[in-house]
Parts: C-alpha cells; structure tokens; sequence
C-alpha cells in the first residue's frame, strides 16, 4: 500500500512539474493590423493600449492585458515613460506561435528573433516592408535603442501621441532594412515627417505600432 502511495505521489509531483514547465505559447506579441486612422493621434498611451486590446480580442485572444510599445515623454509636470517598461518581463510569442524574445534584455538585444517575417499583425499576416507596395515598415515607438524616451527636449511622440499635425515621432522598422540613423533598428531607425497619417505613410509607414502582453 505504501508503495502504492508514493509512486502516485510521485506521478502527482511530476505531472504538476511538467504542467508548471508548460509554456503558454499563444499570441502575445504582435504589430497592429490598423493604425487608429488618425495618424499619430493615438488617444495617448492609453488609447494605444486599448487599440492593441480591441484588436487582439476581435483575433480570439483573451485573458491577456495589452500594453503599447511606445514611449512618452515628460510634459507638463508628467514624468516620462519608457516603451520597455510598460511591456511586462516576456517571453513573447508571435501569431505562429515563435518566440521573438525572452524577455526585456533580449528584446533590445541583437538575440531578439524580430523580422519581417515574425513581426506579424494579431492575425498572422506579414505588414509590407521595403519593396513592397505601399512600404509600411515604419512602426511608431517614440523611443530610442534600448526603449526608453528621448531626452533631448525635441519631440519624439507626436506630443505624447496626441497630435496629427505638427511633430515627428520616432519610428522603427519592423523589416530590419531601409533608411535613417538606424535602418536596421526594429524601434529606433529615424523620425517621421509629421504626425498626419499623410505625413506617415509618406515616409513609409501606416501609423501602426507594436504590442505586447504583460501577463
């Protein structure tokens, strides 16, 4: 009987282990399908935040909070807030189910597995890059290499993500490739022309931006 005991104590112990081990690979990471239509107005942080919410919830993905990768920077009394800090610890999987990263450090490191092909939208699609028609590589981020804002007194956010007018905001190119400081960079290769929606897509984008879950 003792023994009897302990092996299905065991098979118990076990069976929690490998179930603790098991990693959630489902969508929780992904790049918007559709801007908010209003160019780099986004309703600030938190309008972004909910569009990555809708958006991932319209995919048949729920349970997760959502945040925006993108950075704000101090105004009016307000502290700046850096993308990589509202992002949650990692890992994160794309719509097929592949890690682009392990966590934070390696998000913004040369190990992340972000391109092209694995930077997809909440439903698995590729976003058009360099070559394509129209190109839309430009992902709005506000931040600089290693995700935080910008310091420098010049405006990076399109005022916070609250102007579709005048501003610049700092893009990334989800297709590793292209023009700017830093073409190569997925959240930092150079600033837009503008906050207009005409103004983004002119310089190769579509106001979309990148998402992740935190829990």
């Amino acid at each position: 009987m003792k023994k009897s005991i302990s092996v299905a104590l065991t098979s118990l112990v076990l069976g929690m282990s490998a179930g603790t081990m098991a990693q959630d690979d489902s969508l929780s990471f992904f790049i918007t399908s559709s801007g908010t239509g209003n160019g780099a107005y986004l309703g600030g942080l938190a309008g972004a935040d909910m569009h990555c919410a809708v958006l991932a919830q319209a995919a048949g993905v729920t349970g997760k909070t959502w945040a925006a990768y993108l950075s704000a920077q101090e105004s009016n009394g307000m502290p700046a807030v850096n993308a990589r800090d509202r992002i949650g610890a990692g890992p994160w999987f794309n719509a097929n189910g592949v890690q682009v990263a392990a966590d934070v450090d390696d998000l913004h490191s040369d190990n992340n597995q972000l391109s092209k092909e694995n930077s997809l939208t909440e439903t698995g699609a590729m976003v058009n890059g360099r070559g394509d028609s129209p190109n839309q590589h430009d992902i709005l981020t506000g931040s600089d290499l290693e995700g935080n804002a910008f310091t420098d007194g010049e405006d990076h956010t399109c005022n916070n993500w609250t102007s579709n007018d005048e501003g610049s905001a700092q893009v990334g190119h989800h297709d590793r490739q292209g023009g700017g400081a830093n073409p190569t960079s997925w959240n930092s290769a150079h600033g837009s022309r503008g906050c207009s929606l005409q103004d983004l897509q002119g310089s190769g984008g579509n106001g979309y931006f990148y998402c992740f879950a935190t829990d």
